[in-house]
């Protein structure tokens, strides 16, 4: 009877154990604390070299302006090798790879391929220079199994260029006048934002045909039967009219529904009616249950589908509104989660604490429930933060301790040159990735480094991105983040502008005496003794975490 007993009392134990730890709340992923890379795709990594040359592309162009061989398959191999995990990465934004118009356009810049992915020929299929949706089946499952979010990028407002090669949509589809002149609500959404850009007739709920074109390539791909009744079955489940906007809605939900993406950048937001886009979330956040539905085993956690937009020139200032002059919109309120901040490359400019307060004050009030994608430098902004690269471990330290989302651009991290000798216009912000530095360059891997262990510190911590900031000491610069979200909480401290060698951290009321922590930058281990954390490091940063 003894032995029974004993054998129950370590069976009961060993359940009580097990209940216990299975209640332990894991590290939350939390969309506004997101650590998001942004990838030109055709810049980033050539993964495939069969697919360089696709629809004849083969026209000289301007410096940086055709097809240099990036691909889905690239941004595969990296993610293989962990360069986004050694990063920090939790999501991952690539630049539209719809298929493209075939030819391209002199934009007075050189001739001009659709590379960036910007110039949609055909919404429902993907561009052979970019990869396969088995490519991107691929890339979804091997991300996510590493717990790293995927972000496609939504063009609504307007298709390609008319090429010799690229027949223009139909009339009941798009208008080609007049040009955007900006100076009212009206001129930026009725209107071409540039010449030979056709701008989807995205305000009109008339029932259209599909484009004769796209008909005649299904036809020839042979699956015209099989997207037509996908889209019977679309049309008929939503009640939508057959709206070219509903169209486009349509053909972007599939790759939530195919493929389990996470998340929609949206492009060029301000060019159309508001209302487009609380429709085209309806229609993601149902494409994501029926995803969840379809896959549950392949489901990560319990948030939403993520909308972010690019209403250029959107500043966290304008907390929720976007100013026309004679109109102020809402996105917020419309269709998105998060909008991109377009002034963090100006504050970047403040000191460490005037920044991270006034973001935290906005965020944690105005913008409570919401929240902003800041980053140093982008695919098209001729005025980053550091164009020269002079300042890189400032603009990490800045960008990736910021309250909000942090944007890497491809290369930040390793001081890809923004500059680039023989490029017009935004093409110099577009060059291939310096992977050579990488590998060769000592201090490319000394800025690296700097990077990933920040970026490794905001992945770890939902309190760096989202949580509430405090100032604990002005001189030397120390600050806390708290974050709670339901039976979770995180509590960080971070120091900055340190002496080398030898410190003495305060820790306010953030971890009680006795409490062993860890500094994520060198390595090094502590206890708080009397409200303080001694440490000897080579380096003027800590970045403080409970052991």
């Amino acid at each position: 009877m003894k032995r029974i007993a004993l054998i129950a009392m370590i069976l009961f134990s060993g359940i009580s154990f097990s209940q216990k730890k299975s209640t332990t709340p894991k590290t939350p992923f939390v969309w506004e604390s997101a650590n998001v890379y942004f990838i030109v795709t055709d810049r980033f990594n050539n993964g495939d070299k069969t697919n360089d040359q696709t629809y004849n592309r083969n026209k000289p162009t301007g410096k940086l302006r055709g097809f240099e061989g990036g691909d889905i398959r690239g941004i595969i191999q990296k993610l293989d090798e962990g360069y986004f995990t050694n990063l920090g990465i939790n999501v991952i934004w690539m630049t539209p790879i719809v298929e493209q118009i075939h030819d391209g356009v002199d934009e007075g810049t050189g001739f001009t391929y659709g590379f960036h992915g910007y110039w949609t020929k055909d919404w429902s299929a993907l561009d052979p220079n970019f990869g396969t949706k088995k490519d991107l089946a691929e890339l979804v499952q091997k991300a996510h199994a590493r717990g790293i979010r995927i972000i496609l990028d939504a063009v609504i407002n307007h298709t390609g260029p008319v090429t010799p090669k690229d027949s223009v949509f139909p009339n009941d589809w798009v208008r080609t006048s007049p040009k955007c002149t900006y100076k009212s609500y009206d001129t930026y959404i009725n209107c071409t934002l540039v010449e030979n850009l056709p701008d989807v007739l995205t305000e009109s709920n008339e029932n259209v045909s599909l484009p004769t074109f796209l008909a005649n390539k299904w036809k020839k791909e042979g699956r015209y039967d099989k997207e037509m009744a996908s889209l019977d079955a679309f049309f008929k489940k939503t009640g939508y009219p057959r709206a070219p906007k509903y169209y486009i809605m349509k053909w972007l939900s599939d790759y939530i529904i195919d493929f389990g993406i996470d998340g929609y950048r949206v492009d060029t937001v301000k060019h159309t009616t508001e209302d487009v886009w609380a429709d085209f979330k309806k229609v993601c956040g149902q494409a994501f249950a029926e995803y969840k539905k379809n896959n549950p085993k392949k489901v990560l956690d319990n948030n939403a589908f993520f909308t972010v937009g690019e209403v250029y020139g959107y500043n966290i200032g304008g907390k929720k509104f976007y100013d026309f002059g004679d109109k102020k919109v809402n996105y917020f309120e419309n269709g998105f989660t998060g909008l991109i901040n377009f002034d963090f490359r100006n504050e970047a400019k403040m000191n460490y604490e005037e920044l991270f307060s006034r973001y935290s004050n906005i965020l944690q009030n105005d913008l409570k429930g919401n929240t902003v994608m800041n980053y140093v430098s982008s695919h098209d902004d001729s005025y980053p933060f550091d164009k020269k690269r002079e300042k890189t471990f400032e603009s990490g330290t800045k960008l990736l301790l910021a309250p909000g989302i942090s944007q890497l651009y491809y290369g930040d991290e390793s001081a890809r040159s923004l500059d680039i000798e023989g490029t017009q216009g935004d093409a110099t912000l577009r060059s291939n990735m310096n992977w050579e530095d990488i590998v060769n360059d000592s201090k490319t891997k000394e800025v690296l480094s700097h990077w990933q262990k920040l970026g490794l510190f905001r992945n770890n911590h939902p309190a760096v991105g989202s949580g509430v900031h405090s100032q604990i000491l002005a001189t030397p610069y120390v600050f806390s983040r708290s974050f709670t979200k339901g039976k979770y909480s995180d509590k960080v401290i971070v120091g900055l502008d340190l002496e080398k060698g030898e410190k003495s951290i305060p820790v306010g009321t953030i971890f009680d005496n006795g409490t062993k922590v860890r500094d994520a930058y060198s390595g090094e281990t502590s206890t708080v003794v009397k409200g303080k954390v001694n440490l000897n490091t080579d380096f003027g940063i800590i970045l403080l975490e409970k052991l």
